[in-house]
């Protein structure tokens, strides 16, 4: 009997998915004659790549850096405001409660707001990402840091430790996986909060190409510049997931052994 949790085929298993997704997605397509203006084929799809390759590739290398740029502000500000947060039992009673709630705010809303204060260009679009992306990252590192066990830290006390030598040498190493795991989420919203800011803030990127390409009903170009930033994310995602393996082992030994 075939082994469910073989290791060859949970590494193959995404693809294998994809394909099948795409070979059903074209037999739909191609069946019912669907409108290439409504639903594109796969195989439309991947012809308005090839043919407009070079324009998606402009598009999608301004919609990359603008995404690293606002996300690298997220990491700064999401770990220091989660060490606030994580280290202090007043700073989270007092501040978590209001980040909770502005971060249930459409951050699309912010936009027609963003380009009053900055203009049509990369301002509205680096801090899109940014509030869109930073409050995983604190979040996660606050839990890592308030989540430390009493026992542990008491036991430190006695040894000697103070406060803030049990916060850098214990407390920011225990909270590393909650940290990586808020990058693999925090950087997916980063391309989302981009993409969102360009459709209407943005002369250039994919988020305007999405809205370019859809008023000219090449809605395969469209489809193709989803699947490009799509494709960013994930190979970010896949990134962030190599790093926590190298630098966090000690916390993965379990899900090692099966």
């Amino acid at each position: 009997m075939y082994k469910l949790n073989n290791p060859k085929l949970e590494r193959w298993s995404p693809w294998l998915l994809l394909a099948a997704v795409v070979i059903v997605w074209q037999i739909i397509c191609s069946a019912f004659q669907v409108s290439e203006f409504i639903f594109p084929s796969p195989l439309l799809i991947w012809q308005q790549f090839l043919e407009f390759h070079a324009v998606i590739a402009a598009h999608a290398w301004r919609t990359f850096w603008v995404t690293m740029a606002g996300f690298g502000v997220a990491i700064v500000v999401g770990v220091l405001l989660g060490f606030l947060i994580g280290s202090s039992r007043l700073a989270y009673a007092a501040v978590y409660p209001l980040m909770t709630a502005f971060n249930a705010l459409p951050k699309a809303a912010f936009v027609p707001i963003l380009v009053v204060w900055f203009g049509i260009g990369i301002g509205p679009a680096i801090l899109t990402a940014f509030l869109i992306s930073f409050f995983p990252i604190m979040v996660n590192i606050a839990t890592g840091l308030a989540t430390l066990e009493p026992e542990l830290e008491d036991v430190l006390r006695v040894l000697g430790a103070k406060r803030w030598d049990v916060l850098i040498k214990v407390g920011l190493p225990r909270s590393l996986p909650y940290f990586y795991g808020s990058l693999k989420v925090a950087i997916t919203l980063a391309f989302v909060g981009t993409t969102v800011s360009e459709m209407t803030a943005a002369n250039e990127g994919i988020g305007y190409l999405l809205i370019s390409a859809g008023s000219s009903m090449q809605m395969g170009l469209a489809f193709a510049g989803l699947l490009v930033v799509g494709a960013m994310a994930m190979v970010m995602y896949e990134l962030f997931s190599l790093v926590e393996k190298r630098t966090t082992a000690w916390a993965h030994r379990g899900a090692n052994n099966h």
